[in-house]
């Protein structure tokens, strides 16, 4: 005769058993199909559509440069998940209609550069981890921007962004000081992702400390060492100090100051032997219609070296027209004067720059730079940029034109 058995557990508890699954295990599966859903669920995709045509008519080119291009990109990041967020953006650059310019990588010598290669790439990738909502830890592919761009920057006007294979680090141990340190261990610079110059490979270190003085006044101490496998003699060590403030002098008219200083010098396996000098002056006035500047910018030469930024955001500084890139042998200085203002919603805005060698009594040339921006609705955005470089002792009289609309969902 055959024994009635009595159940002891659950034929729950029994399947899991036969599967070899356990309670805790689980609950450890819930938990991370709850984590990857939080993570979708809460996230975001952003869409930008950036299309530029560009006009370039250089001295000495037998052909004038018309690039027409369009940059579409796709940003995802993931919702807060312990602490933890992703990031995925991906960009494409396609050309609409001819090249009938130098992308840098298709041999067409006879036009004029315009550094925007076709391409499709990973232009973001990284975990970022918030200890708080000061405290901040990324590790991948990622933009960093320091201060002004000066020495580090994304490049953001090119159609290609340059980002950094980096760990970063921002925290703030007390009041009103934030640290931004990354070690970076390649550079993915804005001409593709194929090629010679695609990137630099190294050992980089940047760092910058900002101190918030009080209302409206910061002081920043930073430190760039650069090391450049394929550019070893842009390796370079360079440390500064920068101040940014601000003064109401009435109602209607304030006033700006930015000061920064900076000695470089070789670094690692650059063949160089230099210690060169940085000094940078800005004062603005700014009243309710229009915003003046005046600015005055050295970088130095020492023994037929000049001062490099080879990382910095360059097409912000010395001119639209990108005639100062690579720093003169006889270093640079540049005297400009800005004016802005706004007109019917359309931002307006002209300088005037006048360069020297910094040794050798060279007179490089001047140049005129116009913009006008106009943003319509919330996602949309038209700009218009013109630049005239007038050479008298280096490089080749130049003219460009811009015209970028923009699309952001």
């Amino acid at each position: 005769m055959l024994k009635k058995f009595k159940k002891t557990a659950p034929a729950a508890a029994i399947s899991m058993a036969v599967l070899g699954l356990s309670a805790p295990m689980l609950a450890n599966a819930d938990l991370i199909a709850d984590s990857i859903s939080k993570a979708l669920n809460e996230g975001d995709i952003a869409l930008n559509l950036r299309y530029r045509y560009e006009y370039v008519d250089q001295d000495g080119k037998p052909e004038d440069a018309n690039a027409s291009t369009l940059r579409s990109r796709i940003t995802m990041k993931s919702g807060a998940v312990g602490g933890f967020t992703g990031l995925v953006e991906v960009d494409n650059v396609s050309y609409i209609g001819s090249d009938n310019f130098n992308n840098t990588e298709n041999g067409k010598a006879d036009y004029p550069a315009v550094a925007d290669p076709d391409y499709t790439e990973i232009n973001q990738a990284f975990i970022s981890y918030a200890f708080d909502d000061k405290n901040t830890a990324t590790v991948g592919r990622q933009r960093i921007n320091h201060s002004g761009q000066r020495f580090l920057g994304g490049v953001g006007w090119r159609q290609n962004e340059q980002t950094f294979d980096a760990a970063s680090l921002k925290f703030s141990p007390i009041d009103g000081l934030t640290i931004d340190y990354s070690y970076i261990w390649d550079v993915n610079r804005i001409f593709g992702p194929e090629g010679a110059d695609a990137d630099f490979e190294g050992d980089s270190h940047a760092l910058i400390a900002t101190y918030k003085i009080a209302d409206g006044h910061t002081i920043s101490g930073f430190s760039y060492l650069l090391d450049l496998d394929e550019a070893p003699a842009l390796s370079s060590s360079t440390y500064g100090l920068e101040y940014k403030g601000g003064f109401k002098v009435s109602d209607a008219v304030s006033l700006g100051v930015n000061l920064s200083y900076a000695e470089q010098s070789d670094y690692k396996d650059s063949a160089l032997d230099y210690d060169a000098g940085y000094y940078f002056a800005e004062i603005s006035a700014k009243t309710k219609p229009v915003t003046v500047a005046l600015g005055y910018e050295v970088l130095e030469s020492d023994n037929g070296v000049g001062f490099k930024t080879p990382l910095a955001t360059l097409h912000k500084f010395q001119g639209f027209a990108d005639m100062f890139l690579v720093t003169p042998a006889g270093g640079i200085e540049d005297t400009y004067l800005k004016v802005a203002t706004k007109v019917g919603g359309v931002k307006l805005i002209a300088f005037y720059h006048d360069f020297e060698a910094e040794t050798g009594g060279m007179d490089y040339g001047s140049e005129i730079d116009l913009i006008a921006a106009y943003k319509f609705g919330k996602n949309y955005s038209v700009l218009f940029k013109y630049a005239a470089y007038d050479a008298d002792d280096y490089k080749a009289d130049t003219d460009k034109a811009w015209l970028m609309l923009t699309a952001a969902f």
